[in-house]
């Protein structure tokens, strides 16, 4: 397969993912609420075909480099998380996720400014998820909207996530290898859904999603952190199959976990 060939088909591949997942969880959130909606936001959409690509690329031990490089920058989409759900309370669209984003952005390059160990990955994970879970509680419940929706809201909102990706797919691969690192673990799963809800839903009811996503994030570190512990012992493909298979197990718990606390207050 030509070089060019694959690219075009990693970049479609992303492309039909992230659109599928976003549709799906923004019809979700608008039908069972925010919640609910995390948990499929928070799966390893994105992330998840960028791996799949570099794995047919590189060997094992570019996968386990990889993913420990990718820890770190989990604790940048929790910050991002936290700016935007606080502004999206009062702020518009365009301040919020423009806020939120830029913050990412500026954390993400302090980040791949310095070489981390298994253990500081760890430790800014933890550290971002103590800070930001206590300060978004508050803001997990949202009142949701009623909503018509009308014949072209799917192709619509597929549309726009596709362009997304590709767009910052497209970016990846014409900027330097540092601003690419960046751009590969960029959250378009939760930009997406923030450009396609915020304008239907509203800003708080968009900032619970977002709000309930935090602990999603933290199956998430988790499953990067496997990926990286399993890489070389098992292979990249055993690997990334572990990963997928910790982000869905971690997500069904918070599901079980969500529907006891329900069970026991009724």
């Amino acid at each position: 397969m030509s070089p060019e060939l694959a690219f075009i088909l990693s970049v479609a591949l992303r492309m039909a993912v992230a659109a599928a997942f976003v549709v799906t969880a923004s019809m979700i959130t608008e039908r069972s609420g925010p919640a609910i909606g995390a948990l499929v936001a928070t799966l390893p959409v994105s992330a998840g075909p960028a791996y799949v690509s570099l794995a047919l690329d590189h060997n094992d031990a570019f996968i386990a480099q990889s993913a420990l490089a990718s820890l770190p920058m989990n604790a940048s989409t929790i910050l991002m998380s936290l700016v935007y759900v606080h502004l999206a309370q009062t702020r518009s669209l365009i301040v919020s996720l423009g806020a939120g984003i830029s913050i990412w952005f500026i954390f993400a390059l302090l980040v791949r400014s310095f070489e981390w160990t298994l253990f500081a990955g760890i430790a800014l994970n933890i550290v971002a998820l103590a800070i930001c879970l206590p300060l978004v509680q508050r803001f997990r419940i949202a009142r949701m909207p009623l909503i018509t929706r009308r014949w072209y809201d799917i192709p619509l909102r597929a549309a726009l996530v596709a362009t997304l990706v590709a767009a910052i797919v497209t970016l990846s691969s014409v900027l330097g290898p540092r601003i690419s690192g960046v751009l590969a673990l960029f959250p378009a799963v939760f930009s997406s859904l923030i450009l396609v809800l915020m304008p239907r839903i509203g800003g708080r009811a968009t900032a619970a999603l977002l709000a309930n996503s935090q602990w999603g994030m933290m199956g998430f570190g988790f499953a990067v952190l496997f990926l990286h512990l399993t890489a070389l012992p098992l292979g990249r493909w055993a690997a990334l199959s572990v990963a997928l298979a910790t982000c869905v197990a971690w997500n069904f718990g918070l599901w079980l976990y969500g529907r006891r606390k329900l069970a026991k207050a009724a």
